[in-house]
């Protein structure tokens, strides 16, 4: 039987050499890049996947042309502004991770709404890695566990590893099992540097617009094929 992920993570890359390839503009390859998102979310869902987390925007991604970043911010916008309803009809979960405040108050409250209208449904989670960085979540991590130890409710030498989990923005969501990046390229972009620690990575040459059930299937392929030990071997 095959083994499927409980938390699959995917970073969504190669919308801009899609568009590229076939003579559009790189904001093309976004647009067509957001549609298979949804597409294939619910693809995810159908495999029996629990937790699906996406890398939609980075930190970095602010220092791309005006243009391109003006047109994401109002994808994401048009996005966020649906009514949720549909998504707590088929029992998804939404979560978002990275800093909101640059976003401005009107998409920074609806994303706290969306959390809010979905938080009882368990069925699948979906987290929305939005002005995402791994190492500013582990220093906001830190920030929040130094006030703790300031307001004399945490003890130094109580900090373990469960403590820093519990104070990162994925508090609450299980550590990834595999990681997929699209496109083709070999690094994991400063993407949940904590909780990819004993993850599988899988990296196929396919642009994200062009992945599809078949490539997922391939992935959970290879997946099942590994020997995960965290660390630990086997008697043998």
């Amino acid at each position: 039987m095959q083994k499927i992920p409980t938390h699959l993570a995917i970073i969504l890359d190669g919308n801009g050499r899609w568009a590229k390839k076939r003579g559009l503009p790189r904001t093309a390859g976004h647009l067509e890049g957001a549609k298979n998102l949804e597409k294939m979310a619910k693809v995810v869902k159908e495999k029996g996947i629990k937790y699906l987390t996406v890398f939609c925007f980075s930190t970095e991604n602010w220092n791309r042309p005006a243009g391109e970043v003006s047109m994401l911010m109002n994808l994401f916008h048009d996005n966020l502004m649906r009514d949720a309803s549909e998504l707590a009809k088929a029992g998804i979960r939404l979560h978002f991770i990275g800093e909101r405040a640059r976003f401005g108050e009107e998409m920074a409250a609806r994303m706290g709404e969306l959390e809010e209208q979905t938080k009882n449904n368990d069925d699948f989670h979906m987290v929305l890695a939005l002005n995402y960085g791994g190492r500013a979540e582990i220093a906001a991590g830190v920030r929040k566990i130094a006030q703790k130890v300031k307001e004399g409710g945490l003890r130094p030498e109580e900090i373990d590893e469960r403590t820093v989990s519990e104070n990162l923005w994925t508090a609450g969501i299980p550590p990834v099992d595999l990681l997929i990046r699209t496109g083709g390229d070999l690094r994991i972009s400063n993407f949940l540097l904590w909780q990819l620690a004993y993850a599988e990575l899988y990296f196929p040459s396919v642009p994200w617009p062009a992945f599809n059930e078949e490539e997922l299937e391939k992935a959970l392929d290879d997946f099942t094929s590994r020997d995960r030990r965290f660390g630990a071997i086997k008697e043998s």
